[in-house]
C-alpha cells in the first residue's frame, strides 16, 4: 500500500509518499507537474538500488528520518524519557487530511509519542511553510527536533548559506556537497550575525536570473541548527531546528519553527522574490498597511549619549528640511545613561538631561511635521542600574559571567522579569505620543535558551497588543536578529551597524535574498564613516540607503551646501517612488564584471523599473561591461534613461547616448545584450529608470 499526497502553487510541486504506515517521504520537489502524473508510479520510480555492502531495502529518507529503521544518518529526532533513558520512536500513519493545508499524523504507541508534520502552501507567493510537532504522553527531554526534512537536489554541486560578524552581515558562503555533513550551529541565543538562518542549493549553472534553485529559511530569533548531509549511497537531506539542547526543560509538547521553502526555475532570484513577497505580504502585520514608509532620521551618531535639547532640536530642524519624515531619538534618555555602563533597564526619563520630560523635544518634532521613536534595550540589564540592585536574580545566568557591552542579560523566561519590562515601557508609551520603537539586543546570551525566545516574544506581542498603532524595529548590533520570526511582530530591521556605503551595497545585495526594501532600513552615514573610517561622496551615500527604506544617520551639521542638495534631491527622488518601490521586487542581476554590485527594483505590474549599478571596486577593463537586464516582456519597448548623468565624471570623455538622452528599446535586446553604461569611478553608484511604453 502507498500513501501519496501533491501541494502544488503554481510553480512549483511537492509530493510526499509513503510504504504503508510509515512516515511520508518528499519523492519530488521542483516544477510544477501535470495533475494526471501518477503519483504511486512516481513513488516507484524515486526508489534507488541495492547493492552489495547495502542492507536489504533502503531506510526511507523521511520528513523525519528514524534511528530505529536503521537509517544510517542524521535522525530527525533524538529524545530521552523523563527518566533519562533513550527512546527510539518508530512511528505509524494515524491521520492525514489537506483542506488548503496538509496535516499528517504518526503515533508511537508503545512510547506515548505523537507527530504532527504540517505543509502549507501559498499560491501568490509560492512558498511553502513546514512545521513538525512532538506530542508527548509525559514530560520527555528533547535534544532535538527537525522541522520536516527535505531532500537536497542532485544536480546541486554546492549550496550557500549565510554568515557574518558586526558590520559584515550577510556574507555568503559556498560549500561544495561531499560525503558527510554541513553542520551549522548557532548556539548565541539570538538569531545572530554569524549564522543567518538561511540556505540556497543552486543546481549546477544557475545564476541570479537563470536555472534552479531551492531556498530555506528557519523563522526563528533563537539559536539554531543546520543540517545538509550527503549519505555515503548518495542521497542528500537537509534539516533545520532549534539549536539542540535548546530545551531546558522537560515538556509534553515540543514545535519547531516554521520552515519556509521555495523552488525556483528562474535563478536565485526566484526564491529571493518569493521570500521577498511572502515576508512583506503575509508575515509582518503593518499599523498602517497604506501608509508609505516615512524617511527615517536617527540621532544615535551625531550626539551618542550627549543629550542636549537644544542640540536636537537643531539636528530635527536640519533633518526635517533635507526630508526626514519620522526622528528616533536612540540611547542615552534615560536612567543616568551616561555611557554603556550603566542604567540598562532603568526605563524613566533622565531628568538631568530631560528636566521637563521627552514632551518638549516630541512637540518640536511633530511641530516639524515628523513623527517620533524611541530607543530601547529590553532585554538587558547594567550591574549599575537599580534594578539590578534589587533584582540581581533576574539575570540569566551566572553572577561571573562575561559582560558583553557592559551588561547582562534579562531572564525573560520570568514572568516577573515581562510584567516590570510592560509596565515601564507601556507608561511611556501611554504618556508620549511615540509611533516607531528602536528593538535593541547588543550581546549574545551566555547559553542558548528557547524558553528566552518565546519569553521576548510574549512581552513583544503584548505590548503591540495595546499599541497597534506603534511600529518596531528589530535591531541587534545592526543585523543580529533578523528572521521572519522577529518579523511577524515587527517591521522594520537594522541590516548592519555599518553606514559605509560601500559595506551597505554588498550587505543589502545579498540580504535582498530574503528581504524586501519595505523592511530594510538603509541610512546616509557620516561623510568619515564611524566604523570603517572610510571617506565616500554624498551622492553614493545617498543612492545606496535609496536602494531600501531610506533614512539619515549622521550630525545633519556636518553637510556643505552641495552635500545638503544632494541628499535633498535623492530624498525627493525616493519620496516620488517609494510607493511602486515599497512593493516591487529585488533582483539580483548577473553583472559581468565582478567589480560591479548591481540590482533591478522591478514593479509587480511590469511596467516600470529603477535599476542601481554600484562600482564596489576597480574593473579589471577599461570600460563598463554591457550590464543584463531581467524579468522584462521580451516584445515590449522600454524607455531607459540615466537619471544621475550629470554626477559623471571628467575622465568620462566620450558620448554613449544614456549620457545625452534616453534610449528606446525591446525586453529581449535589455535582457540579451544588456545596458552600456559611461565609465566611472569606483564608488560611484549609476541609476536608471525604466518604463515599458
Amino acid at each position: 500500500m502507498t500513501r501519496t499526497y501533491r501541494i502544488d502553487d503554481g510553480r512549483q510541486t511537492l509530493v510526499l509518499a509513503a510504504r504503508n504506515d510509515r512516515l511520508p517521504e518528499v519523492v519530488y520537489w521542483g516544477a510544477c507537474l501535470p495533475l494526471a502524473e501518477d503519483l504511486d508510479t512516481l513513488h516507484a520510480a524515486h526508489a534507488i538500488d541495492v547493492t552489495g555492502g547495502m542492507l536489504d531495502e533502503n531506510p526511507d529518507l523521511s520528513v523525519c528520518p528514524e534511528a530505529t529503521r536503521s537509517f544510517p544518518g542524521q535522525p530527525g529526532l533524538i529524545l530521552r524519557d523523563t527518566d533519562g533513558t533513550p527512546l527510539l520512536p518508530k512511528f505509524c500513519f494515524t491521520s492525514g487530511s489537506q483542506n488548503g493545508t496538509l496535516v499528517l499524523t504518526y503515533t508511537d504507541a508503545p512510547n506515548g509519542l505523537t507527530l504532527t508534520v504540517t505543509f502549507a502552501s501559498d499560491p501568490d507567493t509560492h512558498v511553502i511553510t513546514c512545521q513538525t510537532t512532538l506530542d508527548a504522553t509525559r514530560p520527555v527531554h528533547l535534544h532535538w527536533l527537525a522541522a520536516p526534512v527535505l531532500p537536497g537536489p542532485q544536480q546541486s554541486d554546492e549550496m550557500i548559506d549565510v554568515s557574518g560578524r558586526w558590520c559584515g552581515e550577510f556574507q555568503l558562503s559556498r560549500t561544495a556537497w561531499a560525503p558527510g555533513m554541513r553542520y551549522r550551529e548557532n548556539r548565541t541565543g539570538r538569531t545572530g550575525h554569524e549564522h543567518f538562518p538561511g540556505l540556497i542549493v543552486p543546481c549546477r549553472g544557475a545564476t541570479n536570473t537563470r536555472g534552479e534553485a531551492y531556498a530555506f529559511h528557519y523563522g526563528w530569533s533563537g539559536g539554531h541548527r543546520m543540517i545538509a548531509e550527503e549519505l555515503q549511497d548518495g542521497r542528500r537531506q537537509i534539516q533545520w531546528g532549534h539549536a539542540a539542547r535548546m530545551e531546558t526543560e522537560a515538556s509534553t509538547q515540543f514545535k519547531t519553527a516554521p520552515l519556509y521553502i521555495a523552488y525556483s526555475d528562474r535563478g536565485l532570484n526566484g526564491c529571493a522574490v518569493a521570500f521577498q513577497r511572502h515576508l512583506r505580504d503575509r508575515i509582518v502585520t503593518w499599523p498602517k498597511p497604506d501608509a508609505p514608509r516615512p524617511v527615517h532620521y536617527n540621532c544615535w551618531e551625531a550626539v551618542y549619549f550627549d543629550h542636549k535639547l537644544p542640540v536636537l532640536k537643531d539636528i530635527a530642524d536640519r533633518a526635517a528640511k533635507l526630508g526626514a519624515e519620522r526622528f528616533v531619538l536612540d540611547d542615552g534618555w534615560f536612567g543616568q545613561r551616561d555611557d554603556d555602563t550603566r542604567s540598562l533597564s532603568d526605563w524613566t526619563v533622565d531628568p538631568r538631561k530631560y528636566p521637563d520630560g521627552l514632551h518638549p523635544l516630541i512637540d518640536h518634532v511633530h511641530g516639524l511635521g515628523m513623527t517620533f521613536g524611541l530607543w530601547f534595550e529590553p532585554e538587558m540589564i547594567n550591574e549599575d542600574s537599580d534594578i539590578h540592585r534589587a533584582h540581581p536574580d533576574w539575570v540569566l545566568g551566572s553572577e561571573d559571567q562575561t559582560l558583553g557591552r557592559q551588561q547582562k542579560a534579562l531572564n525573560m523566561a520570568l514572568p516577573a522579569v515581562r510584567d516590570y519590562l510592560y509596565d515601564r515601557m507601556s507608561a511611556i508609551l501611554r504618556d508620549h505620543d511615540i509611533d516607531y520603537i528602536k528593538w535593541d539586543h547588543n550581546r549574545v546570551l551566555p547559553m542558548p535558551d528557547a524558553a528566552q525566545t518565546r519569553g521576548s516574544y510574549a512581552l513583544i506581542d503584548r505590548l503591540r497588543t495595546e499599541f497597534p498603532q506603534v511600529e518596531i524595529e528589530s535591531c541587534a548590533s545592526g543585523g543580529g536578529r533578523i528572521d521572519f520570526g522577529i518579523l511577524q511582530r515587527t517591521q522594520r530591521v537594522w541590516l548592519s551597524d555599518s553606514n559605509d556605503a560601500l559595506e551597505r551595497l554588498r550587505i543589502q545585495h545579498d540580504a535582498a535574498l530574503f528581504l524586501p526594501l519595505s523592511v530594510t532600513g538603509s541610512h546616509v552615514g557620516p561623510r568619515v564613516c564611524h566604523t570603517s573610517g572610510r571617506t565616500l561622496d554624498i551622492s553614493f551615500r545617498a543612492w545606496v540607503a535609496a536602494q531600501r527604506h531610506m533614512g539619515f544617520e549622521m550630525d545633519p551639521r556636518e553637510l556643505s551646501e552641495h552635500e545638503a542638495t544632494v541628499l535633498s534631491e535623492v530624498t525627493s527622488w525616493w519620496k516620488h517612488h517609494r510607493d511602486w518601490m515599497q512593493r516591487a521586487d529585488i533582483l539580483r542581476l548577473d553583472s559581468a564584471d565582478p567589480a560591479v554590485i548591481a540590482e533591478q527594483q522591478l514593479a509587480r505590474e511590469k511596467d516600470r523599473f529603477v535599476v542601481f549599478a554600484g562600482k564596489a571596486a576597480t574593473s579589471g577593463q577599461i570600460v563598463p561591461r554591457p550590464l543584463r537586464l531581467t524579468e522584462l516582456d521580451p516584445d515590449a519597448t522600454y524607455r531607459v534613461r540615466l537619471i544621475n548623468r550629470d554626477s559623471a565624471s571628467h575622465l568620462s570623455r566620450g558620448t554613449p547616448i544614456l549620457k545625452s538622452d534616453a534610449i528606446k528599446m525591446t525586453g529581449t535586446y535589455l535582457m540579451q545584450h544588456g545596458v552600456t553604461l559611461p565609465w566611472s569611478f569606483p564608488e560611484r553608484m549609476w541609476v536608471l529608470e525604466g518604463e515599458r511604453l
